[in-house]
């Protein structure tokens, strides 16, 4: 899952990685409360709450695409157990959220108009973020591993993508 992430940016060993959490939401539009509660919680044990306006921010636009975009109106039966999972981690100079789906659609950031009240969510993560992207998952949506994926290929299916935004944090942040 990381592998994408390191695209463009400074080299980052994953035993680096300062901390790690995640969790299955339900296929509900109230995960999306049940995520700002779990971000929050997990920002505060990590000494970042200063951070959790913009995060939260991202990651209720992250999983209400995932809830309204990447579920099936009848999901099969094999996504009986939560299809939509967040996963934070965080180093020593960034954290990323990532909402993991059982879609294999790319996001796609719309032009919504002035008076439409949704359509805007990628456009809030790219401005709130400092940067955003998205991968296929050969793994299925339940089976959430913080370690690499492997490169999709014809005998690899895709089962579903990942979602992801990277802030960077200051030097000053404290390292567990």
């Amino acid at each position: 899952m990381l592998e994408p992430l390191r695209q463009g940016l400074p080299p980052t060993d994953p035993s680096g990685v300062a901390g790690s959490a995640s969790c299955a939401l339900p296929a509900r539009y109230e995960a999306v409360g049940g995520a700002r509660q779990f971000t929050r919680s997990t920002l505060e044990r990590w000494e970042l709450s200063d951070r959790f306006d913009d995060v939260a921010l991202v990651v209720s636009e992250l999983v209400t695409n995932a809830l309204r975009h990447a579920l099936p109106s009848d999901p099969p039966r094999e996504f009986q157990d939560p299809p939509v999972r967040l996963h934070l981690m965080r180093w020593s100079s960034r954290l990323v959220c990532a909402v993991r789906d059982p879609s294999r659609e790319s996001p796609v950031a719309g032009e919504a108009a002035d008076s439409a009240e949704s359509g805007r969510g990628l456009f809030l993560v790219e401005c709130v973020s400092d940067s955003w992207g998205w991968h296929p998952s050969p793994a299925p949506a339940g089976e959430f591993s913080s370690a690499p994926s492997i490169p999709s290929t014809p005998s690899t299916p895709v089962y579903g993508k990942v979602v992801w935004a990277l802030f960077r944090l200051s030097d000053c942040a404290k390292n567990e």
